[in-house]
């Protein structure tokens, strides 16, 4: 064959490729066979459904890259390009499977940090509402967490701190809507557990002065009215100016109570904390 036959059999080869599956706009790769078309051929499709918004077919031919030709510089871009089309198309198993493929084989390379960023992602994205289990809020809180330790000078650590803190307040609403039931149905040793727990363990989220509140209900429902103090003082000195301290302030003048320190336990631990400015 001459090379001038040669080149408008590629050419014809190429247009071909990119007519196949063409009309595909489902969940669902159209499969294709792509054997004989050179990685730049298969790339350039894969781009070419990502364009279109055909993220399952992109997906396709950018693993074909990675199939067809594994020890390539295209298969390395390919594979992240997969990654990303899958989390696209909402596949997000896939797109934790391939993001950690490519963490696995190109630990060094710059965008070993964007994959590790695309596994919190595609957690995050799957994360429901306060009422179901949190199993993967903390899974996206971890792949988060590698991000921001492992890659702090990455353009994603940004991003992964501040998706960390949304998660993260995520979890905590989680606690106190367990509280809120537990103290609705005035089981308190159940509710001072989980408003506790926010208190200790969630202190920078938006649910502090809340939870201190309950605690100050709680323990004036059990008569614990030492506890009900120091949690009143440690929410005015934290949030004076909250709702959630004019309610605490009452509950507590209505029984001849102030907010204020005293007695011992694990308020009086967190009260020293934050007198010492180590807490918050």
């Amino acid at each position: 064959m001459t090379t001038g036959r040669l080149h408008a059999f590629r050419i014809a080869a190429f247009v071909t490729l990119f007519a196949v599956a063409g009309c595909s706009g489902s969940k669902t790769a159209t499969f294709v066979d792509v054997e004989g078309f050179g990685p730049d051929q298969i790339y350039e499709r894969g781009e070419y459904e990502m364009d279109r918004g055909r993220f399952a077919d992109a997906a396709f031919f950018f693993s074909e890259v990675e199939r067809l030709y594994p020890y390539s510089e295209w298969a390395q871009r390919a594979m992240m390009m997969q990654a990303y089309a899958h989390h696209e198309n909402r596949a997000y198993d896939e797109t934790r499977a391939v993001a950690q493929r490519f963490i696995d084989f190109y630990p060094a390379e710059e965008d070993a940090a964007y994959a590790q960023f695309l596994i919190g992602l595609s957690y995050y994205d799957q994360i429901a509402d306060v009422g179901r289990d949190q199993k993967i809020t903390r899974q996206a809180l971890q792949a988060f967490r590698i991000v921001i330790e492992q890659y702090p000078d990455s353009e994603y650590a940004r991003s992964a701190n501040l998706k960390f803190d949304l998660a993260f307040d995520h979890l905590a609403g989680k606690e106190m809507e367990v509280g809120r039931y537990y103290l609705g149905r005035k089981n308190f040793a159940a509710a001072i557990n989980r408003f506790r727990n926010v208190v200790e363990s969630f202190q920078t989220t938006t649910h502090t002065a809340e939870a201190l509140h309950r605690l100050v209900e709680a323990y004036l429902s059990l008569g614990l009215t030492d506890q009900a103090q120091t949690a009143g003082a440690i929410l005015g000195h934290n949030f004076q100016s909250t709702e959630w301290y004019e309610s605490s302030y009452k509950l507590l003048t209505d029984q001849g109570l102030k907010p204020r320190l005293t007695g011992t336990g694990w308020l009086q631990k967190v009260h020293r904390q934050v007198l010492k400015g180590q807490w918050l």
